[in-house]
């Protein structure tokens, strides 16, 4: 089963490895037919500390970290740290 990938901004960073993403959605209305935005906040690993408030992050689905932490940042690949190496050595 794939793991679910979101896109949110970061609205907090106040916590060690750990920033709060809020992740935006548009839902029809059942009754009047119009898209409303709906949104919700999910704390997400951060082991760097890179991240800061405003920024665009993407999330990924994870084994759980903690009590309500089961999602991590997903870094760029040419930026994280410990990378596989392009020739694919082992």
């Amino acid at each position: 089963m794939p793991r679910r990938v979101l896109q949110g901004v970061v609205v907090s960073d106040v916590n060690d490895k750990t920033v709060v993403v809020r992740v935006e959605r548009t839902v029809m209305h059942p009754l009047y037919k119009k898209y409303v935005k709906r949104h919700k906040k999910y704390a997400a690993h951060d082991p760097l500390n890179r991240y800061k408030v405003g920024d665009v992050v993407r999330i990924r689905e994870c084994r759980p970290i903690s009590k309500t932490k089961h999602f991590e940042v997903i870094y760029p690949e040419t930026e994280a740290e410990g990378a596989a190496p392009a020739g694919g050595e082992a």
